[in-house]
């Protein structure tokens, strides 16, 4: 039963930020404050020995580094750029080039989306919604929390913790 909660921290903090983002434009601090905590005693659970803890810290710090640099250019959010660093926290330097790939794959292809989506009329049935108008002004950014989730739950299964809680 435990193995199963700790299998789905990963995927429901992803669907969480996900939507989140697409609706508020926003990923609050709790959502990544809360998800980086879980890490620590998930971590426990699997048996990770500290030097493997430390590696995926080391990990979340130096993309937040990245994810910080990235908002200061105006590239990414704040809430992107620590939701980032949350989730490099739990998969750690193995699988980190791969989720960056994915994430940076998404969020063009979620950019192209949206900016053309910007371009058509926001049908009728959605103008009286503020997360709608939101998302159709040209003013609001990217919600690239959606590139980032998506992109987790891509590379999910090759993960640590599948192998560990999971398919392992």
């Amino acid at each position: 039963m435990l193995n199963t909660v700790l299998l789905f921290i990963f995927p429901a903090a992803m669907a969480l930020a996900a939507g989140l983002d697409f609706f508020t434009m926003t990923i609050p601090n709790r959502v990544s404050i809360g998800f980086a905590a879980l890490f620590f005693p998930a971590a426990l659970m699997a048996g990770f020995p500290l030097i493997e803890v430390g590696m995926h810290v080391t990990a979340a710090l130096a993309m937040l580094a990245i994810g910080f640099a990235f908002f200061s250019f105006g590239w990414i959010g704040g809430g992107d750029a620590k939701f980032f660093a949350a989730t490099a926290l739990w998969l750690g330097w193995d699988i980190l080039l791969t989720y960056a790939l994915t994430f940076s794959i998404l969020g063009a292809v979620l950019t192209v989306a949206i900016v053309l989506a910007r371009g058509l009329p926001l049908p009728a049935t959605l103008i009286r919604s503020d997360w709608a108008m939101r998302l159709h002004s040209s003013k609001s950014g990217i919600p690239y929390g959606i590139a980032l989730a998506c992109a987790g739950l891509i590379i999910y299964p090759t993960t640590v913790w599948m192998a560990t809680f999971g398919a392992g």
